[in-house]
């Protein structure tokens, strides 16, 4: 597990798209409010409450997803998501979380017809899109709506909105307020735009901040329990498969009975017995 000290040392190497900082500066409902109005071409009248890593889960049965930022106003909902690591199956990524904000907001009593426009806002340091070849497409955005494969100008009305930022291109935006602030997330450097510099104090003030450094350390000593257990059990469970399938061998290969052979192995009989009947002895 990584050392108190090494935490204290990364929390001053933390930037605006580290996970932890970007949630604790997107707290501000105005610095949230012209973020989405920068990269959206939208306007926010107001944030209804921020939900920072808001998570839904409907059924317990169910897979819940936690969001990074959850915005409202009036008439529109926006999830707003920043990816410091290259994305995986961004297409069915987004749907899940569409459908995940659809059924928040059902689940408060609204009708189909009551639901708010919906937007998904990813915001990726990687190319979120490769083609066949696994090159990236290399856009600076892409930007998606359901409309009509037989003709474009029908469109399904359905008032959602996907759109996946890639800042590793942002010198091929035209719009020099995006432009100023993907590049600001991809490289760290604020340069001269107004909006990046006041991100930037904010994430040197929260650094300083102590209650912030505590939050932030109570939470990745907590991811690292998590992520050391599952590691633990991952070994335990590769040492039993092993076991399992060395029982099953000695049944097999030198007729052994399949409780003494489980015995021996020390392996769970009912794994073993399980084993033995996929194959033909």
């Amino acid at each position: 597990m990584e050392k108190y000290e090494d935490l204290l040392k990364k929390i001053d190497r933390l930037t605006f798209s580290d996970d932890g900082m970007f949630q604790a500066v997107m707290r501000d409902p105005e610095i949230s409010a012209e973020l989405v109005e920068r990269l959206l071409h939208i306007k926010v009248d107001h944030v209804e409450y921020p939900e920072l890593e808001k998570t839904i889960a409907p059924f317990y049965s169910t897979k819940g997803v936690r969001l990074d930022v959850y915005l409202r106003d009036a008439d529109k909902v926006i999830d707003v998501e920043l990816q410091s690591y290259p994305l995986e199956e961004p297409g069915k990524r987004t749907r899940y979380y569409n459908s995940m904000v659809d059924i928040d907001s059902l689940m408060k009593g609204q009708d189909y017809s009551e639901l708010k426009d919906c937007y998904i806002l990813f915001i990726c340091k990687h190319d979120p899109f490769k083609d066949e070849n696994d090159n990236p497409y290399r856009l600076p955005c892409y930007t998606f709506s359901n409309t009509c494969k037989e003709n474009s100008l029908v469109n399904l009305n359905d008032k959602t909105i996907k759109v996946l930022y890639n800042a590793s291109v942002y010198d091929k935006v035209k719009d020099e307020r995006i432009r100023a602030l993907l590049r600001f997330i991809y490289t760290n450097d604020c340069g001269k735009d107004d909006f990046a510099n006041r991100l930037s104090a904010i994430v040197d003030k929260l650094k300083e901040n102590e209650k912030f450094r505590s939050d932030y350390l109570a939470m990745n000593l907590h991811d690292r329990d998590i992520t050391k257990r599952a590691r633990q059990e991952g070994i335990t469970q590769g040492l039993q498969q092993k076991a399992v399938d060395a029982a099953v061998t000695l049944v097999k290969k030198y007729n052994v009975n399949p409780e003494a052979a489980a015995k021996d192995m020390n392996a769970p009989l009912e794994l073993v017995l399980e084993e033995l009947s996929k194959v033909t002895i």
